[in-house]
Parts: structure tokens; C-alpha cells; sequence
């Protein structure tokens, strides 16, 4: 009985966090245990995105991907999700690494949410300013 291979990583967006799983199979997406990746994130940019990886480096179909996907919103899982696939993929071979980095698919994404600053609507947002 030989174990299958498994390839882990873990990627990060906004507030978001995907634990992705590649194993050896014919393309499957799984997150969260039970949806596909058309029924969980309904714009087609966004599937197009997550699968990027897969497809810069011409292994789409050669692995199945499981993914657990928590926080945030389906931007930032997106987000999460392809730079997990990214470094699960260097994990696998590390000859990937330039190509991937190349297709700027290893870079963490540093944006976040400007915090609400007190006396203020929003974060830079102001209430009108009246002169007399």
C-alpha cells in the first residue's frame, strides 16, 4: 500500500485564508469540503483567477485541489486560494518557482482595510466642512 503524495500550503488575502491541498488526480476542485469551485465563486474572473497558477504552469488537470477557504469575502478567498495553489505548486516542484514568479503568483497581496479613524464618517472620509 503506497501513501498518496500530498502538496499543502497556505495563502492569505485581506482578512482571508485558504488552505489549499494538491494531490495527484484529474482536476477536481474541491472547497470546503463539498462545493466546486463554479458553484462557490460565481464570477467567471474569479474562477479564472484561482485556477491561474494551474494554468501558467501548464499542470491543470494533472492535480485534484482541495481547499478550505475561512474569513473574509470571495475577493479576498480568491485571492487566498490562487496563492495557495502558487506555493503548493513550488512545494511539488521547485523548478516552478520562476515561472510562477514571473506571472507575479507568489507575491502576498499587502493591501488591507484602512482602519476608521475616530471623529471621521469612514476611514479618510469627513463630515462637510462649514465656514461660518
Amino acid at each position: 500500500m503506497s501513501a498518496t503524495v500530498v502538496y499543502s500550503a497556505t495563502g492569505k488575502r485581506k482578512n482571508a485564508i485558504a488552505k489549499v491541498r494538491l494531490k495527484p488526480g484529474n482536476g477536481k476542485v474541491v472547497i470546503n469540503g463539498k462545493e466546486s469551485l463554479e458553484t462557490y465563486l460565481a464570477s467567471e474572473f474569479q474562477r479564472m483567477d484561482v485556477l491561474k497558477p494551474l494554468s501558467v504552469t501548464g499542470t491543470i488537470g494533472t492535480f485534484d485541489v482541495q481547499i478550505d477557504a475561512l474569513g473574509g469575502g470571495k475577493s479576498g478567498q480568491a485571492g487566498a486560494m490562487r496563492l495557495g495553489i502558487a506555493r503548493a505548486l513550488v512545494t511539488y516542484n521547485e523548478e516552478l518557482r520562476p515561472t510562477l514568479r514571473i506571472a507575479e503568483l507568489l507575491t502576498r497581496d499587502p493591501r488591507m482595510v484602512e482602519r476608521k479613524k475616530y471623529g471621521r464618517k469612514k476611514a479618510r472620509k469627513r463630515f462637510q466642512f462649514s465656514k461660518r
